[in-house]
């Protein structure tokens, strides 16, 4: 790659590290750039997916304070969304993608819905342990693994419904299990996957100096603007998915 190509993939790295953190949206930014500098769709989502980790290790340093004491949590979540991640992964390099592209538009736009209700109605998934839970995670995960368009909405929407905390400590809890999903999936993409190592290297420092900076500024929205903020960008996003899908 030459150095404009690098600057570009750092920039938008960066971009997309900020929109990641704030309203859950990385790959909205970051997958577009990648075929824009002429990667195939599959070369550029596992190539996206191994430098999202990068973004997940970022905004851990950047949430630092909304970390503190959720390191129990963040392990017994984190498990269900590895297990999930490693799965997905698997279904991406052994099947198309047509299935995920089909439902992830009403995927998205339910748990955009979902983030508009008012806080303490989650009813079941409540119990962070329970089966529901995991289930939800487990979900989310694989289709992190898989596809992972606005997943970072989807495990906002579902962390919301299962913990009891204000939002922006929910979003830093959210970029760091994400991450485990995207890490889980980067190890079998590396052995098995077409990855673009010269655009990974440029787009990770991108990603991890977007989640750095991103945390500051979502600590800064009142919970309710960064839920509501996060649902419009998840049902434009289910739109725009939607018509690629459909139309």
């Amino acid at each position: 790659m030459d150095v404009a190509e690098v600057l570009g993939l750092l920039g938008a790295g960066m971009l997309a590290g900020v929109v990641g953190t704030v309203v859950s949206l990385a790959s909205i930014v970051s997958y577009p750039a990648l075929l824009a500098f002429g990667l195939p769709p599959l070369t550029a989502n596992v190539t996206n997916t191994v430098a999202l980790t990068f973004h997940g290790v970022g905004a851990a340093f950047g949430s630092r304070p909304e970390l503190a004491g959720q390191g129990g949590r963040i392990l017994r979540l984190g498990m269900m969304t590895l297990i999930g991640g490693a799965v997905g992964s698997a279904l991406l390099l052994m099947t198309p993608s047509d299935t995920f592209e089909a439902i992830a538009p009403w995927l998205i736009a339910v748990a955009s819905l979902l983030l508009v209700r008012a806080p303490g109605t989650a009813g079941g998934l409540r119990d962070e342990d329970g089966w529901a839970a995991r289930a939800a995670l487990f979900g989310v995960a694989v289709y992190i693994g898989y596809f992972g368009a606005a997943g970072g909405i989807l495990m906002f929407a579902v962390l919301s419904a299962v913990l009891d905390q204000t939002p922006v400590r929910i979003n830093a809890i959210k970029s760091v299990v994400s991450s485990l999903a995207n890490a889980v999936a980067s190890v079998g993409f590396a052995f098995f996957g077409p990855v673009q190592w010269s655009a990974v290297a440029p787009l990770s420092l991108g990603f991890f100096l977007g989640g750095l900076l991103g945390p500051p500024i979502a600590r800064r929205l009142p919970g309710r603007a960064l839920r509501l903020g996060t649902a419009a960008c998840g049902l434009l996003v289910a739109i725009k998915l939607g018509l690629d899908a459909y139309a």
